[in-house]
């Protein structure tokens, strides 16, 4: 098993052709102060499909690896005994879990961060619209293939469906001396491995963060003036991620940002009164929770998008 992590500033993949962009831009002081609190609800979903992945897949998709290798060797003796192993493997798994579908074997984590504001995302989105007005499919292709700030953690399972039998079908073909043919059949096993991703959208996780400690400072009803400055730049570089989190597509209903953005107001205008109490951010975290929560299973709420087509695209 592995879980790796790969870091990518996919600002150089998205603008390289879009002319309004002239380099990277830092990242706010304030999300460099919340960016540990990110990290540590990325290292937990991680840690949780580590959990998950099973010790008898992971040693069959060893062994499978190590049978191909053996072959590569002209070692048949090799290659049936790291067979044997995978077989045995699987066959203990499936009498302890026999309605397992899929045997998750390893887990990998890459970050995309775009490493721009607002204004330059819009910059690059207008030039790719452009370029799809005139058909020019492939610019546009680029310039948005960078265009995220995420998290993709992706687990690879072994089906379990398949998986046994294929392997089972392999020992005959290297008894009849058929070596070719048996490492195509391992090759094509390999190929049937099952990869689900879960997405972690950077700027709702930083917002969300933002917003945890600005309940937190506004229930305060002896804040420092030290504190309130603190919360009003909380409330505003929340707003930002929230705009950046709209502009990329990860949420849902423009309607919803647009009542975020009122409550968001609401509270700064009742923290700089003066006011506190708990419950100012009951209406947030509830619309927040509408924009951006939902099951790992793909069930998600209901886009722009979607209404869209319900009704013929109009």
């Amino acid at each position: 098993m592995s879980d790796k992590e790969v870091t990518e500033n996919t600002l150089d993949q998205a603008s390289g052709n879009a002319s309004e962009v002239a380099g990277a831009e830092p990242k706010s002081a304030m999300v460099e102060a919340v960016q540990p609190a990110v990290d540590q609800v990325v290292e937990g979903k991680t840690a949780e499909k580590r959990r998950q992945t099973i010790g008898e897949a992971v040693t069959a998709l060893t062994e499978t690896k190590n049978a191909l290798a053996a072959l590569d060797e002209k070692d048949t003796t090799k290659a049936l005994d790291a067979l044997a192993q995978v077989t045995g493997k699987l066959e203990l798994l499936l009498a302890r879990r026999p309605r397992l579908a899929l045997a998750p074997v390893d887990v990998q984590t890459v970050v995309h961060d775009i490493f721009a504001g607002t204004d330059t995302i819009e910059a690059i989105l207008d030039e790719a619209e452009n370029a799809l007005k005139y058909g020019e499919v492939q610019k546009a292709r680029h310039l948005l293939s960078g265009v995220a700030s995420e998290i993709v953690i992706t687990t690879t399972s072994l089906p379990l469906a398949t998986y046994p039998k294929a392997i089972s079908a392999v020992a005959p073909l290297i008894d009849q001396g058929k070596i070719d043919e048996a490492k195509a059949a391992l090759q094509a096993v390999l190929g049937t491995l099952v990869s689900s991703s879960v997405v972690i959208p950077l700027p709702v996780e930083r917002a969300r963060a933002m917003l945890k400690e600005a309940e937190s400072l506004v229930e305060k009803s002896d804040r420092s003036a030290e504190e309130d400055k603190r919360l009003g730049a909380l409330l505003d570089d929340a707003r930002k991620q929230l705009e950046m989190a709209e502009l990329l597509g990860y949420g849902r209903m423009k309607k919803d940002f647009k009542d975020i953005y009122d409550q968001i107001k609401s509270v700064k205008e009742k923290a700089k009164s003066g006011q506190s109490g708990k419950g100012f951010f009951d209406d947030i975290m509830a619309t927040f929770r509408s924009l951006f929560d939902h099951k790992e299973d793909g069930s998600l709420p209901q886009t722009d998008a979607d209404k869209s087509r319900q009704h013929g695209g109009k």
